[in-house]
Parts: structure tokens; C-alpha cells; sequence
């Protein structure tokens, strides 16, 4: 059987498990909260004073923390193009086999796109609130995010981009987490509850991911190794690689964005490598036998790669220089 169909029968086979996921991760419509239940209600007249609670907060937060949210927030807006992205791996189909029915990998990603447009909209209403962005040029950022698409380095094959879902769901569940961390430390408690919620969806749709990993190891194990291997030889590359601002090419302000982060503490190369041996754990890829010699290669280099990269790592210093982005004004405010 050519390798291709071997990969369609694993996931036909794993799409009856589906709906089980769906049950077990996410949480329905009218259960699960909304952009309004963390932001001020506008329609009383108390919604504008805590629209004064929340730029009399935001004057609190520095430079760096206003570019990683900022850059957070574009991330999780540019959803069309992570929808489309998954709707076109091999095996799922956006229709079932008969008028009306929903392929059940359909069905995931429609109800994963449904949760995940709920942080973009929270918090593009908080930054248009707090007053110390420039909105326009984010909204910018934003289209042109959207346009350029990205390139995760996944094809269509639904292994390389559950190892993909995997690591990143974790990567954004860590980022939203410390950014609402800091956010609390500085006395913004409604701005660190909407990034700690956030978070926890983050959390429950990386458990989902791993075990879409860990059920496909079960059925084709050589050849899951094999794309995971694959996916860390080409490092896991953020959604928002391609982000830039107006007058920009193509990424020339992912590296500053990245810095910004790093020097908060908010993601660093070793949340990365934490992230890697997380994985390895729960995958338990060290126990896994009965592989190809090419899959054990593999497996060995999954398993030495944590300690290499953490060598590397130790010698790479964070650049303190501090971009001046259109997006903020150096001292925060617009």
C-alpha cells in the first residue's frame, strides 16, 4: 500500500475517535465564555468606568509588554489562514459522505477555529480600549498577516501538522499565561484573568493535539516518528513568522517581536526545549519499539536533541536594544 493511503487509513481510522475529542476538549457555544464576559459592558453606564479602570492600568505596562501583546493578539487574528490551513490536510473533507453531514476532522477544526476566534476578538476590544496602541497600524499588521499566509514547513500531511498543533497550542497556552502573569504583577487584574482564560483553552487544545499524536503512533508508529523528527529538524516555527509592519517585507518584524518576548520571559528558546522533552515524555517515544532502523535514528535524535539545543542555547545572547515599532510609542503611549 502506497505510503500516502497508509496515511489516509490511519486518520479514517482515528476520525471515529473524533467525536470524542471533541466532547472531551472543547466546550459548547452557550457553556463556554465570551469576549463580553471579560471586558466592560457598554450598554451601563458602569462599563465606561471600568473603560477608565482599564487605561489607567495599561499606563502601568511597559514598552516590550505592549509589543508582545500586541504581536499576540495579530497572531491569534490571523485565524483565517490557520482554518484554511487545516481544512486542506489529507483526510479531512469538508463535507461527509452524504448532503448535510460533517466529516468529523471538518467538524474539529470548525469547532477549534469557533473557540480560538474568541481571543483574537477579547483582545483586539481590550488594546482598542486601553488607548495605547495605535490601532490603525496594528489592524495593518493585522491584513497583512492574513495576505501573506505562512509557511510551517507541515505540506498536507496531517502527521507533520499534529506535531506542529501539538507543540504550538503548548508554545501559546505558556506565552498567553506569563503575558497575564506579568499583566497581575502590575496591578491589571482584568487584563490578567482575560490572558490566564485564554490560556486555559490554549491548554485543553494541546491536550487535544497530543493525543491525535499519540493515537496515530499507536497505528503507524515509524512513520509518525519519522515526520516528528522532521518537524524538529526544521524547528517549529511561530504562526506569526511572517508578521510585519506597514511599509515592511515580508518577517522584518518577527525578530524584534521574538526579542521582546525573550527579554520579558514571556517565550524563550528553553520554553522551546521544555516544550520538546514535554512531548517526548508524553509520547513516550523512548519505549517505542518494533520501529524502521530509519525511525530508531529518529527516535535516538528526539531524544539527545533537548540537551543539544540546551548547549546552544546557554551560549546565545538576547539583544537589549528595544525596537521602536509603529505599533507602541517608546514611552507606551500613543
Amino acid at each position: 500500500m502506497a505510503l500516502d493511503n497508509i496515511r489516509l487509513e490511519v486518520m479514517q481510522t482515528v476520525e471515529k475517535s473524533v467525536q470524542g475529542f471533541i466532547d472531551q476538549y472543547l466546550i459548547p457555544v452557550d457553556e463556554i465564555w465570551q469576549p463580553t464576559d471579560m471586558l466592560p459592558n457598554l450598554q451601563d453606564d458602569k462599563g465606561f468606568d471600568e473603560v477608565h479602570q482599564i487605561r489607567e492600568e495599561a499606563k502601568e505596562l511597559g514598552y516590550d509588554f505592549w509589543v508582545v501583546l500586541v504581536a499576540d493578539m495579530v497572531t491569534e487574528e490571523a485565524l483565517p489562514t490557520y482554518e484554511s490551513w487545516l481544512m486542506d490536510m489529507e483526510g479531512v473533507e469538508q463535507h461527509g459522505a452524504k448532503r448535510g453531514e460533517q466529516n468529523a476532522w471538518a467538524k474539529w477544526v470548525r469547532h477549534w477555529t469557533g473557540e480560538e476566534n474568541r481571543h483574537g476578538d477579547t483582545l483586539n476590544k481590550y488594546l482598542y480600549l486601553s488607548g495605547r496602541v495605535d490601532m490603525k497600524e496594528v489592524e495593518k499588521t493585522t491584513q497583512h498577516l492574513i495576505n501573506d499566509g505562512f509557511d510551517i514547513g507541515t505540506g498536507r500531511d496531517p502527521y507533520r501538522n499534529f506535531v506542529y498543533t501539538s507543540f504550538q497550542e503548548l508554545a501559546t497556552n505558556i506565552s498567553h499565561k506569563r503575558v497575564g502573569q506579568l499583566a497581575k504583577k502590575k496591578g491589571n487584574k482584568m487584563l490578567g484573568k482575560m490572558c490566564n482564560i485564554i490560556a486555559g483553552d490554549e491548554m485543553r487544545h494541546y491536550m487535544a493535539y497530543r493525543e491525535f499524536v499519540k493515537t496515530i503512533f499507536e497505528h503507524d508508529p515509524s512513520e509518525m516518528m519519522l515526520a516528528y523528527v522532521d518537524m524538529m529538524k526544521k524547528k517549529i516555527v511561530m504562526p506569526a513568522q511572517f508578521i510585519r509592519e506597514s511599509g515592511q517585507g515580508i518577517a522584518e518584524a518577527f525578530e524584534n517581536f521574538s526579542n521582546a518576548a525573550q527579554r520579558l520571559g514571556v517565550y524563550t528558546t528553553y520554553d522551546y526545549i521544555d516544550i520538546l522533552k514535554k512531548l517526548n515524555g508524553y509520547w513516550e517515544i523512548d519505549k517505542m519499539r518494533s520501529l524502521t532502523d530509519e525511525a530508531e535514528k529518529a527516535r535516538d535524535y528526539l531524544m539527545a536533541l533537548p540537551d543539544r539545543m540546551t548547549r546552544i542555547a546557554d551560549r546565545i545572547a538576547i539583544p537589549q536594544d528595544q525596537h521602536k515599532f509603529k505599533w507602541v510609542e517608546a514611552n507606551g503611549t500613543i
